[in-house]
């Protein structure tokens, strides 16, 4: 049974709005694997969210660091093991 991870990703001073786009084809190459939730922007637009299913905490943190928002360091990422009822 895959585990859910909470993914924040929140952005870092400077960031390039020109990446949103690549972002969300990167969320819903997830979803299309079934390996998103819910997901979303934050209201302030000071980052977003999504919960991510995955196996281990390592597969969590290596699915979410191939997000471009982490890869071109415009965003800052953080994975929380979230036992949600």
């Amino acid at each position: 049974m895959k585990h859910r991870y909470l993914v924040l990703v929140m952005r870092n001073p400077g960031f390039d709005t020109s990446l949103i786009d690549a972002h969300l084809r990167f969320i819903d190459d997830l979803r299309a694997q079934r390996r998103i939730e819910l997901s979303g922007g934050f209201g302030d637009r000071s980052g977003g969210a999504y919960l991510l299913r995955a196996d281990s905490l390592d597969e969590a943190r290596a699915l979410a660091e191939r997000d471009p928002l982490h890869v071109q360091r415009a965003s800052t990422i953080t994975i929380h093991e979230w036992s949600a009822a």
